[in-house]
């Protein structure tokens, strides 16, 4: 399989306080097309960190980030804002629907950015939302819908842009049990069935029991790699 992602030697170092924090500490990672990969280890560990630099939202401080070959690291940010609008899909813990538009028009936003036909993004929009059982709540806003159902939506809006992957940090954190498992079954299916690649970061245990690779960050550090 390809190569989505390689990490190499990646460390960041905040100096917000008198002491430098070093978040993480020349972490080596790849991610090959159609992984099911969950970042875990205990608040603090540099997980998110780790995932917001996969995914270009924030810089290393040493070290660098390729996404299909492709050298982020030191990409200019406009040309960072359409590479990841082109080729990664985000889920974030807090949703971050726009709460004026409809269900329908959230997922169509993304594709809207990308410039596609009207006809394909209200086409691709519905058949998404219709994926994640969210058909009947299209017209519905953020504010009309349960976390889980929100949390849906965001998965559906994720998937919009035909990514190379999809980075997904704490998205079961406000979602209760039930909720939950529905989100974990349907991305676990679109993984199997679209080979869509999905990268959590999580200390959610049922997360974990979901994920086909689990590296564990300790101290900014990788401390533990496994494939089941």
């Amino acid at each position: 399989m390809a190569t989505l992602i390689k990490a190499t030697q990646v460390s960041k170092i905040y100096h917000k306080t008198v002491v430098p924090v070093h978040a993480l500490n020349k972490v080596d990672l790849s991610i090959e097309e159609g992984e099911f990969t969950a970042i875990v280890g205990p608040s603090g560990c540099g997980k998110t960190t780790l995932l917001n630099i996969l995914g270009g939202l924030d810089h290393p401080t040493s070290g660098k980030v390729e996404i299909t070959g492709i050298d982020i690291t030191n990409m200019k940010d406009s040309d960072l804002i359409d590479f990841r609008l082109q080729n990664i899909g985000f889920v974030f813990q807090a949703y971050n629907l726009i709460p004026v538009l409809t269900a329908v028009e959230n997922v169509e936003f993304i594709m809207l950015l990308q410039r596609k036909d009207k006809k394909e993004r209200i086409a691709r929009a519905y058949e998404l939302l219709e994926k994640m059982s969210m058909l009947d709540k299209a017209d519905n806003r953020p504010g009309e819908l349960s976390g889980g159902q929100q949390q849906r939506v965001a998965v559906a809006r994720a998937l919009a842009s035909k990514p190379r992957f999809i980075l997904a940090d704490e998205p079961t954190a406000n979602l209760d049990s039930a909720s939950t498992a529905n989100l974990l079954d349907l991305m676990a299916q679109i993984n199997k069935e679209q080979k869509a690649t999905f990268v959590f970061s999580t200390h959610d245990q049922r997360v974990m029991d979901k994920a086909k690779r689990l590296v564990t960050l300790l101290d900014g550090s990788i401390v533990s790699d496994i494939t089941r």
